[in-house]
């Protein structure tokens, strides 16, 4: 990882965490001069917090655990005559408190974990989106669930176009439903990856789109790669040329939720097949200590993929991925959708 771009990105965490505690500290003298009640419980609470430490440091253990107890009482008595005056206020209960952009690390970048500090998931994520993803989900506030917008796909079926006895937005229904699965069992190790298959035009990167949101609201981290530039980077990095991202191959393996677009779209070589085997088959082994999950987008049915790919990925593929087709009319060409696919048509 480049030392700068960390140095630069933490100075970002570091202002926006400085913002939050002076907008919290305005609030605080802005409502405390007025309410004296108030002010008199919130130096309270600071009593009870040094307290606290001082309890920790100097007591043996039966006192700690006796004081504790008390200190513990006294300060949930006073949070509850706090939050009763501020809901009077017609305020939330942390109104007083910084309103931080991730809670996790309070916008500090770290977490502590096993003894450890961390790189919390909030980072990881950001660093992300500058080494890799950069245009990839930078359209997340258009193309999520809140934007699906069902009337876009036909309801007529058509067997012998669609091979399927439903309609295209039956299928995208079964889709989003499927879809919703995977992020509410993202932790689940038996829950599989998803495998989307279908032509262009039909949805697969939308709805990639709209359950990379999801899992990122979840505090979790997502890497989105075409395969073509996947694979080339990860080549150029194996190969050590000059200004490859060293850290690049273990995001890959290790990363919360790896969305690999367009696979069958790069020019195909041993050397690339071994490569996919290698993210497949090691990212599916994680299962036994982390839930790390994979997304395939594809234009190839399930036959080209064991034609193109070995029998070797293809049954790695039937395995631990759950496929998912797309079919139905190229949603490009229809009338006012442009570049984003969920906006809503007006009624003719």
């Amino acid at each position: 990882m480049d030392a700068i771009i960390l140095k630069q990105v933490l100075r970002e965490y570091n202002t926006k965490r400085n913002i939050a505690i002076n907008e919290a500290e305005k609030r605080k003298f802005e409502l405390l001069s007025v309410n004296p009640k108030l002010a008199e419980i919130e130096k309270e609470l600071a009593t009870t917090s040094i307290q606290t430490s001082i309890t920790l440091l100097n007591s043996n253990e039966d006192e700690k655990h006796k004081a504790l107890k008390e200190l513990d009482k006294k300060n949930k008595k006073l949070i509850k005559e706090k939050n009763a005056i501020l809901k009077q206020l017609s305020k939330s209960s942390d109104y007083l408190s910084p309103h931080f952009e991730c809670k996790k690390c309070e916008d500090t970048g770290y977490i502590e974990e096993n003894n450890k500090s961390v790189m919390c998931s909030c980072l990881k994520q950001k660093i992300f989106n500058l080494y890799y993803n950069k245009s990839n989900i930078g359209n997340l506030d258009r193309e999520n669930f809140s934007n699906y917008n069902p009337r876009l796909f036909s309801n007529k079926t058509n067997v012998e176009l669609y091979k399927s006895e439903i309609s295209p937005k039956e299928n995208m229904e079964l889709l989003k439903e499927k879809a919703w699965n995977f992020i509410n069992n993202f932790d689940d190790p038996t829950e599989k990856n998803i495998l989307f298959t279908g032509n262009t035009g039909l949805g697969k990167t939308f709805l990639s789109n709209c359950i990379a949101k999801e899992v990122l609201e979840k505090g979790k981290t997502v890497l989105y790669q075409t395969a073509p530039v996947m694979f080339d980077n990860i080549l150029d990095t194996r190969f050590g040329k000059e200004g490859t991202n060293i850290d690049l191959i273990d995001n890959i393996y290790n990363v919360d939720l790896l969305i690999i677009d367009d696979l069958g779209t790069e020019k195909i070589t041993e050397t690339k097949i071994s490569e996919l085997f290698t993210i497949i088959n090691t990212r599916s082994l994680n299962s036994n200590h982390k839930a790390t999950k994979t997304i395939i987008s594809t234009n190839l049915t399930i036959e080209e993929l064991f034609k193109v790919y070995s029998s070797r990925i293809g049954s790695r593929l039937v395995g631990n991925y759950r496929f998912l087709r797309f079919f139905g009319e190229d949603l490009r060409f229809k009338t006012n959708v442009g570049a984003l696919i969920g906006r809503p048509q007006k009624n003719k």
